[in-house]
């Protein structure tokens, strides 16, 4: 398989983000022209998919549409997204959302890290000059308190451990036994760190601004959270290697 045109992929999975997905796609294009981008969609009934390859149709080689059947959960979207783009030899791979709570140019900063030295850069809302808006009190405590609890748990030194905005050198996609990686939502973030962790990657912090969704509705659930508290234990016991 020929390689890519470039050495950045970022992946951002997608379900029912028609009200997003447009202007992310052409922000993300406006940025380095190294950047391209895989949507990973699961069967968007709202016809998410539809205005990508709308989209692709003026940028044929960056923008690239991977379809799904159905709605098969974030930590298998990343996974797919993960493998595609090893197999295709892109050398800085990224988790990104689609709803700009993550805000596209921090992709430059996150990229910039990497090349710095980091074999993963992490985009955290909680070290200096990192935070969060348009969240309410409460949901900031027990974000910071999901964090607390799984540095304590599993020792990561990550102090944004549920943070789905990352830099992957595709040395650490290949070192981890991604087949050990079997969660969905928080907890799939925090295993992907913790894996890099056990493996002896470095992992950096680079400050973000987190804002919270304006369009379409938040996939968030209770089942998600509680996966995330119980499965830092199953963690500790997991050997992610290959």
């Amino acid at each position: 398989m020929p390689g890519p045109l470039s050495d950045s992929l970022v992946i951002i999975p997608t379900y029912n983000e028609k009200e997003n997905i447009t202007r992310m796609l052409k922000k993300v294009m406006s940025l380095n022209p190294q950047f391209h981008v895989l949507i990973v969609d699961d069967g968007s009934p709202d016809g998410t998919a539809d205005l990508t390859r709308e989209v692709k149709n003026s940028f044929q080689d960056r923008i690239h549409l991977l379809e799904r059947s159905g709605k098969l959960g974030l930590g298998t979207a990343y996974i797919a997204g993960f493998r595609w783009a090893l197999e295709r030899g892109y050398d800085y791979i990224y988790e990104m959302d689609a709803d700009f709570s993550h805000k596209p140019d921090d992709l430059v900063r996150l990229r910039q890290a990497c090349v710095d030295g980091a074999d993963v850069s992490v985009g955290s809302r909680y070290v200096k000059d990192g935070g969060v808006v348009n969240w309410p009190i409460s949901r900031i405590l027990i974000s910071k308190g999901a964090s607390l609890y799984t540095r304590v748990v599993l020792g990561i030194g990550i102090r944004d451990t549920t943070s789905g905005f990352k830099c992957y050198r595709r040395k650490v996609l290949e070192t981890i036994d991604l087949d050990r990686i079997e969660f969905v939502g928080y907890a799939f973030q925090i295993a992907m760190k913790y894996a890099a962790k056990r493996n002896m990657f470095k992992l950096v912090e680079v400050p973000i601004i987190f804002k919270d969704r304006e369009e379409g509705i938040s996939k968030m659930s209770i089942g998600i959270f509680n996966e995330a508290i119980i499965g830092v234990w199953k963690m500790r016991f997991t050997k992610y290697k290959t």
